[in-house]
């Protein structure tokens, strides 16, 4: 994906890339790094608590979980599921109200997605405009975004199957809502894997989510 050839690279690209315009606003940065730590704090700690009882035939090793013990990751999750819910809904708002959702991720259509895939695949997709998302970017921001709202609501199923007990019949019971809790984070991790592998490869658009430019 790092390669760019020239057929695919348009005039566009080549003035959005030598611009000083700003391609990450202000409050886009800051709303990213602070949901970055929360993320990374949520998964660590999660971790712990799934290790307090596993829904599978293994557990995380203690030098990747947070909190020491379950009393102790219970804490740091709740601190950050509310540093997160909040940083969220003020996104979520600001996308939607900014119209920067409605500019940036739509439309996303299947032969886009087909065709930029198939483009990052062999190294032909352009990266020199980073104002303009490809049709798989989209479609992995959208998903994200909706995965981070599913990991949400189960979480307050699972902490709360009393008094959200309607919330926790949607998941299908409390067990249930526990390998959807499960499966949205492991799905986080794998596009924070790939979100990191991409950042190295194309480090101008990290450069870009520090300095805006």
């Amino acid at each position: 994906m790092s390669a760019v050839t020239p057929a695919l690279t348009s005039s566009r690209d080549r003035s959005g890339s030598s611009s000083g315009k700003i391609i990450q606003p202000a409050w886009i940065r800051s709303l990213h790094w602070i949901n970055a730590v929360a993320m990374i704090v949520m998964i660590m700690s999660g971790w712990q608590i799934y290790n307090a009882s596993p829904l599978f035939d293994f557990v995380f090793p203690a030098s990747i979980t947070l909190g020491g013990w379950l009393g102790g990751a219970l804490l740091w999750h709740f601190a950050a599921m509310w540093l997160l819910m909040v940083n969220g809904l003020i996104y979520l708002t600001l996308g939607f109200a900014t119209g920067r959702f409605r500019r940036k991720l739509l439309p996303i259509t299947a032969g886009g997605v087909v065709d930029d895939a198939k483009a990052a695949l062999t190294g032909r997709l352009s990266h020199a405009d980073l104002s303009t998302y490809n049709q798989v970017q989209k479609l992995l921001y959208v998903g994200i975004i909706l995965v981070g709202i599913v990991i949400v609501l189960s979480g307050l199923s699972i902490w709360k199957p009393v008094q959200l007990q309607w919330l926790t019949a949607i998941f299908g019971g409390y067990d249930f809502a526990r390998y959807v809790h499960f499966a949205a984070m492991a799905s986080i991790v794998g596009f924070l894997i790939v979100h990191v592998t991409l950042a190295v490869l194309v480090p101008k658009s990290l450069r870009a989510m520090i300095i805006g430019r």
